[in-house]
């Protein structure tokens, strides 16, 4: 039971009438009520990222039909909208912040929003939300330099800390794009494990900080996202975002080369 695969759901904004910029990602309170419920319904059973990791870790068996509910980036409607439809199950979740995007004295103006304040950040974890880093003012972390990646890692965890009074245990790459470099940074910072897009099904395999996960949104209607948390059809359902990401994978490792090719030449 412990190497079964477990479909991680990765939520953004939750909002009636979200932005140009966050609608695609975003999903209606009705419909995030409505995937609850049927988490519910079917007998899965939510687990916080550091739980996973941390059963998988030691081998602890996972429970019945174990699934994870994420959001990325912290927008306010996760605690305006997306709270109670936890709370009314008893779900525990995880939520990804960039530090630089939320409200309050470390605000960078750069959340594409209305996201949370800290207040609010503290409720969520206050109602058994786990809270983790997703970088301070969320770059593509594998196009940008060492001073640079160690800064938004390790200023994402300090504001973390100092504002909850516990550093996060788990991260999230923004946009999913990783590199051995970024794990390897992301392991030094001292997070424990880290999230992925793929979309696709977390597996032990992977290991702790490559652990895929499944984009729901705008679009997701109720019956494609019955399959996706019953693991079924995940290939055929995401079969444009995965090949969008092999060609972008491949984008990002060109310019990455000829940066390094430049530097040298400098």
């Amino acid at each position: 039971m412990s190497d079964v695969p477990v479909p991680i759901l990765m939520y953004h904004a939750v909002a009636t009438d979200p932005n140009d910029a966050t609608r695609a990602l975003s999903v209606t309170p009705e419909a995030f009520a409505e995937q609850m419920a049927v988490l519910a319904d079917r007998g899965l059973t939510p687990l916080t990222t550091a739980d996973l990791a941390a059963r998988w870790r030691s081998g602890r068996p996972l429970p019945e039909r174990p699934v994870l509910i994420t959001f990325d980036d912290g927008y306010e409607g996760v605690h305006r909208h997306a709270l109670p439809a936890l709370a009314k199950h008893g779900f525990p979740a995880t939520l990804f912040v960039s530090t630089g995007w939320l409200q309050g004295p470390y605000d960078t103006g750069g959340g594409l929003d209305t996201m949370l304040d800290w207040d609010q950040v503290r409720e969520l974890a206050a109602a058994g939300v786990e809270i983790g880093g997703h970088s301070h003012s969320h770059p593509q972390l594998d196009q940008v330099s060492d001073a640079t990646l160690r800064f938004e890692l390790i200023h994402c965890k300090e504001i973390v800390a100092d504002q909850l009074g516990a550093a996060p245990a788990s991260f999230a790459y923004p946009y999913g794009y990783s590199s051995r470099r970024v794990r390897q940074a992301v392991r030094e910072t001292g997070y424990a494990q880290a999230l992925a897009v793929g979309n696709a099904l977390a597996r032990r395999a992977q290991g702790p900080y490559a652990l895929r996960r499944v984009t729901v949104r705008r679009s997701t209607g109720i019956a494609e996202f019955e399959r996706v948390v019953q693991g079924h059809a995940i290939a055929r359902t995401f079969a444009r975002d995965r090949a969008l990401t092999k060609g972008y994978a491949l984008v990002r490792r060109t310019r990455q080369a000829r940066r390094l090719v430049s530097r040298f030449e400098v």
